[in-house]
């Protein structure tokens, strides 16, 4: 797919501002459509959509295709006649600034189910054959996965390898007795799920008619108490109680002395491959569903993956074991008709990984701040005068400290050198990093909206390894103002990233 000389913004929808304590599909994601409009913004970034579980992370869904229910909004259900003003009287006063999910979620779960008990099929006649045929569009996934969520909550949010070993090995005769017990449950999540992508379809033609494209994220892999598992524990090494013979992770380096052991099972690749890759295809087109282009997170592991025993405590003692990149990438492309992505492909790369980039065309990444975290100097890849056409740009991602932050934290010596190579005091960090990213020649050029607002560390996004206390930031009500949309146009403008739609 050939991509044109853009910029734009990465900013989560549930950053988003609003009264509601988290962000969501509602007015105020309207309102940020039209601020990237008037900025002259191509691109805009989320990350993964999914309906999240352990440590709210979207990196860890409970399904690699369906949507994440918290993203519904309560206007838009208000508009629908599915909910009243009377059954948002309790709405508490929520903190502006960060999402607090231990308060957010149940509120915002007992809201989506005073919808579902309202809705009745012969007083929303139009709605009922919009649900019948999203349920039928999306059967392959969506069925399994309310019965997941619906056997999940029936054990008090258990992980699926603890249930009884009927439901937990999928007896065709206990699913059966399961889907006749739980109907309701069952039909409650879908129609949370058909919520959901009924709202992301309506802001995402909003988005398209503005001319700009919307950047979404695959992890490569799925969280083990996921629907994807359950559902198809043949694709993956499992034991047969549930359990990962294998793990992922990376190897010990600069960051950890004993690698980072991540949890998630591993594929089995070589099942997939004898399918053609029809799961990964279709986690693929459904992702391309809700998004433009897609970031392959983590995409050294099509090349080769670190595997670790699944009974080991560390990363230490795991190996490296090849995956078949350019096979599942073609079957990719043959099934449809391009390749969309991009390839997350930081940290430490080798030749093999490189290879299956370039032989595919794909842009990588480079990341500014890099260039000065390390003391490398001006042969540093990262550099802007290091950078190549095909590659997207950015002063972080969601997984780094804000451009300011990290900043503050470079030692004397790479603060030197950064006043150096800006030919700038360090007055203005944040928007001297942005507009250096601007000004690559990588084909895209991204900024968190933390970087755009000069925000501090108390901005971060997310703390890699933490697992708590991410994912919580909010951007401030009301700074999406004209003065500041004319600023970012006017980058857009001096480094021809201008959304072509102008």
């Amino acid at each position: 797919m050939k991509f044109e000389r853009s910029g734009g913004i990465l900013l989560h929808p549930t950053s988003l501002p609003g009264q509601y304590g988290i962000g969501d599909l509602g007015p105020q994601a309207y309102r940020w459509v039209d601020f990237l409009a008037g900025a002259g913004c191509g691109l805009w970034q989320v990350l993964p959509l999914g309906p999240t579980g352990y440590g709210d992370s979207p990196y860890q869904c409970f399904s690699a295709f369906a949507g994440n229910p918290f993203l519904i909004s309560p206007e838009e259900l208000l508009a629908e006649k599915l909910l009243y003003p009377d059954d948002l009287a309790d709405l508490p006063k929520f903190p502006a600034e960060k999402v607090d999910f231990g308060w957010v979620i149940p509120w915002k779960l007992s809201i989506l189910d005073k919808a579902f008990s309202r809705y009745d099929p012969q007083a929303f006649p139009a709605l009922q054959a919009e649900l019948e045929t999203f349920r039928a569009e999306h059967s392959y996934w969506l069925e399994d996965f309310a019965l997941f969520m619906a056997l999940k909550e029936s054990h008090g949010g258990a992980p699926w390898p603890t249930w009884e070993a009927e439901l937990r090995n999928r007896s065709p005769q206990a699913l059966l007795e399961a889907r006749q017990k739980f109907a309701n449950d069952v039909a409650r999540q879908v129609f949370r799920q058909f919520l959901f992508f009924r709202q992301w379809k309506k802001l995402r033609k909003y988005v398209q008619a503005r001319g700009i494209r919307i950047i979404g994220d695959i992890p490569i892999f799925v969280a083990h108490d996921s629907s994807d598992v359950w559902s198809h524990p043949e694709l993956f090494y499992m034991n047969e109680l549930g359990q990962p013979a294998f793990v992922a992770g990376v190897p010990p380096d600069y960051f950890s002395s004993t690698g980072q052991l991540w949890g998630n099972p591993i594929y089995r690749w070589d099942l997939h491959k004898k399918t053609n890759f029809a799961w990964w295809i279709e986690r693929i087109r459904a992702t391309l569903e809700l998004v433009d282009i897609i970031r392959l997170d983590h995409f050294r592991g099509f090349a080769a993956y670190w595997r670790v025993k699944g009974s080991d405590k560390t990363a230490e003692k795991g190996r490296w074991v090849k995956a078949p990149g350019k096979a599942f990438l073609n079957a990719v492309k043959e099934a449809l008709g391009g390749l969309p992505l991009i390839a997350e492909d930081l940290g430490v790369i080798t030749p093999d990984v490189v290879e299956l980039r370039d032989s595919f065309g794909l842009p990588g990444m480079k990341i500014l701040q890099f260039a000065f975290s390390f003391g490398s100097g001006p042969n540093d890849p990262y550099l802007p005068h290091n950078h190549i056409k095909n590659s997207v740009i950015y002063t972080g991602t969601h997984d780094n400290d804000t451009a300011r932050a990290c900043y503050e934290r470079l030692g004397e010596s790479e603060r030197h050198f950064y006043r150096r190579y800006f030919d700038r005091d360090d007055g203005q960090v944040a928007w001297d990093m942005i507009r250096t990213t601007w000004m690559s020649v990588g084909v895209f050029a991204l900024a968190p909206m933390q970087d755009f607002l000069n925000l501090g560390n108390e901005a971060r996004m997310n703390y890699p390894g933490n697992p708590s206390g991410n994912w919580s930031w909010r951007m401030p009500a009301g700074v999406t103002n004209k003065e500041f949309m004319d600023r970012i146009r006017e980058i857009n403008y001096l480094y021809d990233r201008l959304s072509k739609k102008e």
